[in-house]
């Protein structure tokens, strides 16, 4: 019998929670299944549920809910022998969509059910886990704003990107990538575990949760009429070859300017606590997860 602990994020809505658990009970059905549903309660209740997960020898703990709780409560799995498995109930679901979980709740149950585990690669900035990416150029700005909005969804990310970015100056940065040094200018300075932001916005196309490796996508300055064909492209896959991005991979990436104001992981604002560097690492295979079998 497989234990499997759901944890709900309470923000996706009474009827989508009532459908729910009428999938639960018809993908994860007793007594092949010993399944406990909870809530989060408060920030960081996520992360205490998983690390209890652990203790009690949970096969599973699925996250119900979008990257940022998805984030939560991988910070108590993390170097364990209990998988993490997705429900995606978020807006953007970049990991899941990058994980090639299904969008819709019972094929995502389904897919649980299957119990077919890999085991992942998790990013770091300056120690803030992230599974998707990370960013201290204009995503992070956005990224800041959009969490102190009470609006959701990609039309209200949308409004904050077209208003942002009048008053947006790129900074300047220092990268040091695996001991090679480079000084550039940047619209985007973001580092990429995942492939995608979320919607099927891909800024490191080619990137693999399972490489060991992290992606450095650097965008340059645009011109606000460049933003529509970054967008094409990105949602295309292939702003790689394009000439809106420059990138590469590598271990241990090291970005500092005296213009560091902001830091997001996976799509969540988070404090600087480095002065005006950031420390981005992989810690490879770090946590198991379940995803399709055809992978």
């Amino acid at each position: 019998m497989r234990k499997i602990l759901i944890i709900i994020n309470r923000k996706a809505g009474t009827d989508r929670e009532k459908r729910l658990g009428a999938s639960i009970r018809q993908h994860l059905p007793s007594p092949g299944f010993s399944v406990e549903t909870t809530y989060l309660q408060y920030l960081g209740h996520g992360t205490d549920l998983a690390r209890e997960a652990v203790k009690r020898g949970v096969d599973t703990v699925v996250a119900v809910g979008g990257d940022g709780s998805i984030n939560e409560i991988a910070q108590g799995l993390l170097g364990s022998g209990t998988a993490l498995a997705i429900v995606p109930l978020g807006s953007g679901n970049g990991l899941a969509r990058a994980l090639k979980i299904p969008l819709d709740a019972g094929l995502a149950l389904a897919v649980i059910a299957a119990g077919h585990r890999k085991p992942m690669d998790a990013g770091f900035a300056n120690e803030h886990l992230f599974l998707s990416n990370a960013g201290v150029g204009f995503d992070a700005l956005i990224a800041d704003r959009f969490q102190h909005s009470r609006k959701r969804g990609l039309m209200n990310y949308a409004r904050l990107v077209i208003g942002g970015f009048a008053s947006y100056r790129p900074a300047r940065y220092k990268i040091n990538t695996d001991g090679a040094q480079r000084e550039q200018k940047a619209f985007l300075m973001t580092v990429a575990n995942g492939n995608q932001f979320g919607y099927e916005f891909k800024l490191a196309p080619k990137a693999s949760v399972h490489d060991g490796l992290l992606d450095v996508c650097l965008v340059p300055p645009l011109r606000f009429f460049d933003l529509l064909p970054l967008s094409f492209f990105s949602l295309r896959g292939n702003i790689d070859q394009s000439r809106y991005m420059e990138h590469f991979t590598g271990r241990e990436i090291e970005v500092s300017s005296d213009e560091l104001s902001c830091l997001q992981v996976d799509g969540d604002a988070v404090p600087l606590t480095n002065g005006k560097t950031v420390y981005f690492r992989v810690a490879p295979g770090a946590l198991q997860v379940i995803v399709p079998a055809e992978q």
